[in-house]
């Protein structure tokens, strides 16, 4: 892709929103961490319904040692693979207790030494707890990086070194949001909305026209956070 047009690509992004956010639920860098750290392999909407029980009860490493693994078993039974989850959290709440004082550390090792967490996790914290130009690449950036040219690659960190180096310096710290709402809400895996996209004559997909149209704007859903901190 011709550098003027991934700014071009970008800049549309940004025009639609303009302040994009996590749709993950949380008010504190804990409880992003813990909401992240979740959220592998299932969907925002089921952290969230975890979270909104769990967090009530228990929102600090403190809290979710004394709780326990059995103890905050019942609040992630709508999350994936939530018994192995139960122990990372507890595990990740010890070691921030005990290494930490209690803080989310903010150099990548650090997180990434945690249990259950690993570099897309600790990409997204330092980018929006820390503000650093990060870009975490899930299944949805992977796919529109690859489907529109952006960014080809064949693994998750190929795509993520070609952001990182093909990115415009104003787009960098906000293209994690926007390329995931994109791929969650327009360019999806198994209908994408093309005739309706805003990036359509930017794009490189070879079948533009295949999807049914819809009304849905890139990055329209998820511009502001359900909680505050």
């Amino acid at each position: 892709m011709h550098p003027a047009t991934r700014h071009a690509l970008y800049r549309r992004l940004r025009d639609a929103t303009p302040h994009p956010r996590s749709e993950l639920e949380y008010s504190s860098p804990f409880e992003l961490l813990v909401a992240v750290m979740l959220s592998a392999h299932t969907t925002d909407k089921s952290v969230n319904a975890a979270t909104r029980k769990l967090f009530p009860v228990a929102n600090t490493p403190q809290a979710l040692v004394e709780l326990g693994v059995e103890g905050v078993k019942p609040y992630l039974r709508t999350v994936g693979l939530y018994n192995a989850k139960s122990k990372h959290l507890i595990g990740l709440s010890g070691q921030i207790l005990q290494r930490h004082g209690g803080q989310v550390p903010r150099e990548r090792a650090a997180l990434e030494a945690l249990p259950g967490v690993g570099r897309k996790t600790a990409n997204i914290i330092l980018n929006i707890v820390f503000g650093e130009a990060e870009i975490a690449v899930d299944t949805h950036i992977f796919r529109v990086a690859n489907r529109t040219g952006l960014a080809p690659g064949r693994t998750p960190l190929a795509v993520e070194q070609a952001l990182r180096r093909n990115t415009p310096e104003a787009f960098q710290h906000d293209a994690h949001h926007w390329l995931l709402l994109h791929g969650r809400y327009v360019c999806t895996a198994r209908a994408p909305q093309c005739g309706t996209c805003l990036l359509a004559d930017l794009c490189e997909y070879p079948h533009p026209n295949a999807a049914a149209p819809t009304t849905r704007r890139a990055g329209t859903r998820g511009a502001r956070r359900r909680r505050t901190a």
